[in-house]
């Protein structure tokens, strides 16, 4: 089995709170109606730098949901590995926050 195929399906040990995933959500919500908009730009034939506006919002928006997940990680999944004596978790960590940069 390969690395995609053994990190297709985790899931968290703690589950998020409802409010977390509403928050969550409601961003996510947010950004694909974003590119929604984007698309309509495009069919019609709005300027190219409106639609770039646009697209840098979207990057901004993504990439601020990235950094919400990604504390939420640390908080929970990475802390509760170590506490655990998973340091392996360590690695994972860093790796993720090199993909998101």
């Amino acid at each position: 089995m390969g690395e995609a195929e053994k990190n297709c399906c985790r899931y968290k040990s703690s589950p998020r709170s409802p409010e977390t995933l509403r928050q969550l959500q409601n961003r996510l919500s947010r950004i694909a109606g974003q590119l929604g908009g984007i698309s309509k730009m495009l069919e019609e034939n709005r300027y190219c730098g409106d639609i770039l506006t646009q697209v840098a919002a979207v990057e901004s928006a993504l990439q601020s949901f990235g950094y919400t997940v990604l504390q939420e990680h640390m908080e929970t999944c990475v802390a509760e590995g170590v506490r655990a004596g998973d340091m392996e978790i360590l690695e994972e960590a860093l790796g993720l926050i090199k993909k998101l940069k």
